[in-house]
């Protein structure tokens, strides 16, 4: 939806694929084809009607975007969606673009959990390789109590088994590279989630030296160019001491960067759109001290009294979906020029459960 919005802005329209008759963005484009994203019919049409194809969600099937690439224009490829499908293969990319990460190994067995747990220790983080987000898929390992629970959980699906990083704060970069090459990163966000669900994030950063801030913006550039990635990379990072550790990566525009829809002269969505369709990219420059902070299902009572309270420099983005789910992510909420102390006040008065 806000990337459809962003594309309007530039003179586009636009049709979406989408399973779910009523979605946001449908509400805002042109058209909508009702469909599951892996109808091989359905993705013909889209490409079809299309002068450019795009992708933002990254559960997408990458064979259909490597069966079509050569006959219609979708910039992006399918690279980005098979390295960010599967964790392993994700981890091992990163590494080859000179990414630093934590330990971890391969778990496709018992005997390789207990291997991989005799090597890393405790606590660790035991991961599906297909699927997860908002910690889904997820089981943390605290001692010898939790490993009935990741056996039956590494038997069933391929896994990889994670060092538990106890890292200073959590950052992201959203890097942007054109189909000309041109690259741009974001201001770089700290992050902060609640049950492994991204709850706020915050930039400048509060507590990251300039140094770090670099070494991210560099890890990043560094690897957008050897995967010679179109499009936008959310890669979030762990901070550990002075240096940045690589945690995972998204091939789309990514939750941490809405703040740069008000708070950058250019927003992570406007740009991507000009990445993929060859217009100049724009200047990502922080315009001033920006907050922002994601709202779920149990918390819409609250944001309809923070909509009545009026506050200044505060712009509340609904994502108009057709139904409040608790721990579901219903929309954000952006603060310019608000210290972090102001946001964690107005979280408790109207993020209410």
């Amino acid at each position: 939806m806000m990337m459809t919005e962003a594309a309007h802005q530039l003179g586009f329209k636009v049709i979406v694929l989408d399973p779910t008759l009523g979605c946001p963005c449908s509400l805002v484009a042109e058209e909508h084809i009702v469909a599951a994203y892996d109808d091989e019919d359905k993705i013909l049409e889209l490409c079809q009607k299309s002068d450019v194809v795009t992708y933002e969600f990254e559960n997408i099937p990458y064979e259909s975007v490597k069966k079509w690439k050569e006959s219609f224009n979708i910039p992006q490829g399918e690279m980005p969606l098979y390295l960010s499908q599967h964790r392993l293969r994700e981890k091992k990319a990163a590494y080859e673009a000179g990414a630093l990460m934590g330990e971890y190994s391969a778990v496709h067995s018992k005997k390789e959990l207990l291997s991989a747990i005799n090597q890393i220790g405790y606590p660790a983080i035991l991961k599906t390789c297909h699927g997860g987000y908002d910690g889904k898929g997820q089981l943390v390992l605290h001692s010898e109590k939790d490993i009935f629970q990741a056996v039956e959980m590494a038997e069933k699906t391929e896994c990889i088994l994670e060092k538990m990083i106890l890292f200073d704060c959590e950052i992201s970069v959203i890097v942007t590279r054109s189909i000309h090459g041109e690259m741009t990163t974001l201001p770089i966000t700290q992050n902060i989630h609640k049950d492994n669900i991204l709850s706020v994030s915050i930039a400048p950063p509060l507590s990251v030296s300039k140094e770090i801030l670099e070494k991210a913006d560099t890890t990043a550039r560094a690897m957008m160019t050897h995967f010679n990635f179109v499009g936008t990379l959310a890669i979030e990072m762990f901070v550990v001491g002075d240096e940045v550790l690589f945690n995972e990566m998204a091939p789309r525009p990514h939750n941490s960067g809405h703040f740069s829809i008000e708070g950058c002269t250019t927003s992570q969505f406007e740009q991507h759109v000009r990445a993929i369709t060859g217009l100049p990219l724009g200047k990502t420059t922080l315009k001033q001290p920006t907050i922002m902070v994601n709202y779920l299902g149990q918390h819409v009572n609250g944001i309809e009294k923070l909509k009545e309270a009026n506050l200044p420099d505060t712009f509340i983005h609904d994502y108009q979906k057709a139904k409040a789910v608790i721990n579901r992510k219903m929309g954000h909420v952006t603060f310019l020029n608000y210290t972090a102390e102001e946001i964690y006040r107005i979280k408790e008065q109207y993020w209410t459960e």
